[in-house]
């Protein structure tokens, strides 16, 4: 069973660990009161952190009240959360893990589940996994620079053939030390390609490419090539079926060569009650670069969510 233990309070949130089903320990922030009316999940992406929603976070804080709460986790493997068996690397078992987290964070109530990439997979594979909950107890959910299935047709992601990854996550096994020096010397060489392909076509900060590099710095490489596996299978096509009449946010950056926004008009169009949101010039770390943009669209989906639950509206207009 899972459970929570929390860790300290403070004006940036309250900290929490959540002890995953098979006890991996999982930390999770908790942004608002317990006794909100309606909860908003967020759910990183491959190699990233809870962190990588802090520049979308500090436009939504503003903008909602005591009816809304925001909770960030990181994913097992990731960040600040626990190491676990590599086996249970996959996207379904972190549509587990959401699951502990929603049990124990927020039992009871409405709630917004809010993807990223890899994330917004595990909210495909949760609803999948628990569809009682949908239109029951998820009243949202936003899809951002993700998609259903397909992952290596187009893009970059097209070098993700199973002989490659299967290569790469020999290698890390056998010389997890080599390849982790190797890692971070690649990471100072290859820095101008990691940044076209996280960020798009206009200049972005210092502050954001430093937040992304640090982050995917500090994911280890068995973290890394563990989820490759469960990333090129991955296929849940099928479960936007159940998500059909759901309010729905589909957003991601024209400029995404990581996984290009072909693969979000497909997921729109399987969803009747779906925003599409193109983003131009945005790259696939749309969530740091277009933070502002962003949130306008996440301010929207919660108000169309809590119009389908009878529910005070948020302010949902952000001063340009």
């Amino acid at each position: 069973m899972s459970t929570i233990a929390l860790l300290a309070d403070d004006h940036d949130g309250r900290n929490a660990t959540v002890s995953a089903d098979d006890g991996t320990p999982l930390a999770v922030r908790v942004f608002g009161p317990d006794d909100a009316s309606l909860t908003v999940v967020f759910v990183h992406g491959h190699c990233l952190r809870a962190d990588s929603w802090s520049f979308l976070r500090e436009h939504l804080l503003p903008h909602w009240d005591s009816d809304t709460r925001m909770v960030f986790y990181d994913h097992r493997g990731h960040g600040d959360s626990g190491a676990a068996d590599p086996s249970t690397y996959t996207i379904e078992q972190l549509g587990h893990d959401l699951d502990a987290v929603l049990r124990v964070v927020a039992p009871t109530g409405p709630v917004v589940l809010v993807g990223h990439s890899m994330g917004a997979m595990v909210v495909l594979a949760y609803a999948r996994l628990f569809p009682a909950a949908i239109g029951a107890r998820v009243a949202g959910i936003a899809l951002l620079a993700s998609a259903a299935g397909g992952i290596t047709s187009v893009g970059l992601a097209r070098v993700l053939h199973r002989r490659a990854v299967t290569s790469f996550q020999v290698a890390v096994r056998r010389a997890p030390r080599i390849m982790q020096a190797s890692k971070q010397f690649g990471g100072r060489i290859l820095e101008p390609i990691v940044r076209e392909a996280s960020f798009g076509t206009r200049a972005v900060s210092p502050r954001m490419i430093a937040l992304a590099t640090a982050m995917l710095n500090d994911t280890s490489l068995l973290t890394m090539a563990s989820f490759l596996d469960s990333l090129i299978r991955f296929d849940e096509t099928a479960t936007l079926a159940l998500l059909s009449d759901l309010p729905a946010l589909v957003l991601a950056g024209s400029a995404d060569i990581m996984i290009p926004f072909a693969h979000s008009v497909v997921l729109a169009s399987q969803l009747s009650a779906a925003e599409l949101v193109r983003l131009d010039g945005a790259g696939h770390s749309v969530i740091l670069e277009r933070a502002e943009e962003v949130a306008v669209a996440v301010l929207g989906l919660v108000d169309r969510a809590r119009a389908t639950i009878g529910t005070p509206n948020p302010i949902c207009a952000i001063a340009g």
